[in-house]
């Protein structure tokens, strides 16, 4: 038995007015009706409780802020409810998939460049990680968090627009003006690139 035929969608609909309208305790409700369900998909798409934990609460967390979004003429609410959670459990397996292949790569890479690479240039390479980690470090926090999550995550603005709960324009104002640090503290180093 569903939630939705256990409880009509008529009262799941009335719930996520309630949460549209900032109430909690409408939330709490819908939580506890639809969690098991919503549990269950992550469960299953990501075989590994603790991630599908972890996603359980974003999927209730962007309930929260696009409540008022919902339309039941486009579907019902548990309908609604899993395609949230099934669009948040594609974007953790596909940053872990590109996790993966950024370290694979890097490691190749790594084993590659290793025999070929003087000390000389090790050093040199070095020092530069070192003057990258300075400027990232010298960033503000919300900008240091975009770039980081854009590079070593490798997503995109939009993805990193929805993970952090900001507006699209926010993220990319914040990834131009670190990269335009990053350009202003690295200059010295990229000019004397040979």
């Amino acid at each position: 038995m569903t939630a939705e035929t256990q409880y009509g969608d008529n009262h799941l609909v009335a719930l996520i007015k309630g949460v549209a309208e900032g109430d909690q305790n409408a939330l709490a409700i819908f939580y506890d009706t639809t969690s098991s369900h919503v549990f269950g998909l992550l469960v299953r798409m990501l075989s590994d409780r603790a991630a599908a934990e972890e996603i359980l609460l974003d999927v209730y967390k962007q309930a929260w802020r696009q409540a008022a979004s919902y339309d039941q003429e486009r579907g019902s609410p548990m309908g609604w409810l899993l395609t949230i959670a099934r669009t948040r459990a594609l974007d953790r397996i596909r940053s872990i998939r590109r996790e993966q292949q950024l370290k694979q790569s890097i490691a190749s890479d790594s084993f590659s460049q290793v025999s070929s690479i003087t000390p000389e240039q090790n050093a040199v390479i070095s020092e530069r990680q070192k003057l990258v980690r300075a400027a990232l470090d010298s960033l503000p926090d919300a900008q240091r968090e975009v770039i980081e999550m854009a590079y070593y995550s490798g997503l995109t603005h939009t993805e990193i627009a929805e993970k952090l709960g900001l507006p699209l324009g926010t993220v990319k104002t914040r990834t131009r003006l670190a990269m335009m640090k990053l350009r202003e503290l690295l200059n010295p180093v990229l000019e004397g690139q040979p």
